[in-house]
């Protein structure tokens, strides 16, 4: 807020931003248009930020206590999104890369898969199929 709001993701390399730590370098944010009428290259640059976290609801939180701006998956921010506690910013911009494009299913490890656990995949890659239906960026 005290920095304004942000209107193209390079703008973020002025703002503090919560993130997922990586195990090697930087954490990057992939971006491309909503409505590019041909295809634009994704914008991928670096931020940083005074708090990282491996967990969507802490980062929320530390989003919903202005600690910086978080890229959080719907499940975890669209409570606080509905309820006008966190609003999202970059409206022409889309989530590109991994963190919109990936789900992972983790589970202990066996060397048979439980049946329920590969219907519950197959559950997942069926509701995704389509890709995620948003990645809000707060």
């Amino acid at each position: 807020r005290k920095r304004g709001t942000p209107l193209r993701p390079e703008d973020l390399s002025s703002h503090d931003c919560l993130f997922y730590p990586r195990p090697t370098g930087a954490a990057m944010w992939s971006f491309d248009r909503r409505a590019a009428r041909k295809a634009a290259a994704a914008i991928t640059l670096p931020v940083n930020g005074p708090f990282s976290a491996n967990n969507s609801e802490t980062l929320r939180d530390a989003a919903l206590d202005d600690l910086g701006i978080a890229l959080l998956p719907d499940f975890s921010a669209q409570t606080a999104v509905r309820s006008g506690k966190l609003v999202m910013v970059l409206p022409d911009w889309r989530v590109s890369g991994p963190f919109a494009e990936q789900l992972y299913v983790l589970r202990p490890y066996t060397s048979h898969v439980p049946r329920a656990v590969s219907l519950f995949v197959s559950y997942l890659r069926e509701c995704f199929a389509d890709g995620f239906p948003l990645s809000p960026i707060l």
